[in-house]
């Protein structure tokens, strides 16, 4: 039975897992992405890795990597104890391993797929940190003026009606409403010494 089941191929899927991950080859070698794993533990490191570059493969995105970054080495002293230890000490240490996955030739949208697929397949253990490129064309100067004079259109709307409801900018009792008690309430104009207060000058006063 052990000899028949060893004569069955696997499925193309499975076989897959066993093999390395394949890759894309790039084309003009422009940078797109570089996405960096850390982790403290290298098999979470190695697994998680293999994924991003399958998952970039059925992307259609060419990849490179996974690099390996240097360590990062934290260390610690702290004392054992407030009383009879306060004189003993205990060393701790913390070591980051990193890799470094880079995307080439691909497009953003294409970039941002590949990385939410992996921030909703995240593995425990294992962060992620990215760096996004993209780039413009070589009239940038043009679509930046464009930019500009939409934004500054969209602005001089808005400016128009600062202070002032929007409904009531061409109300016909304008006038009426500004010498209403109750407008001026609002903003503390039937308050002693208010600007409806008539103060007489200081001459009179000194009279």
């Amino acid at each position: 039975m052990k000899a028949e089941l060893e004569k069955l191929r696997l499925p193309r899927t499975v076989q897959l897992n066993y093999l390395a991950p394949l890759k894309r080859k790039a084309i003009y070698g422009s940078r797109a992405a570089d996405l960096q794993l850390r982790s403290f533990s290298a098999q979470h490191l190695a697994f998680f890795g293999d994924f991003a570059l399958r998952a970039a493969y059925y992307l259609n995105l060419p990849a490179r990597g996974p690099v390996p970054l240097p360590k990062i080495t934290e260390r610690w002293t702290v004392p054992r104890g407030p009383f009879i230890h306060k004189k003993s000490q205990q060393n701790f240490e913390r070591i980051t391993m990193r890799r470094l996955i880079q995307i080439q030739d691909a497009h953003p949208e294409a970039v941002q797929i590949w990385l939410g697929f992996l921030q909703k397949h995240a593995f425990h253990g294992v962060g992620m940190k990215a760096n996004i490129w993209e780039y413009s064309s070589l009239e940038v100067g043009k679509d930046m003026d464009k930019e500009a004079d939409s934004i500054a259109e969209r602005v001089q709307k808005r400016m128009e009606f600062v202070g002032r409801r929007e409904d009531l900018a061409d109300a016909p009792d304008t006038e009426k409403m500004v010498h209403d008690a109750v407008f001026k309430g609002s903003f503390g104009g039937m308050a002693p010494l208010g600007p409806h207060e008539f103060v007489p000058p200081i001459e009179q006063l000194q009279k």
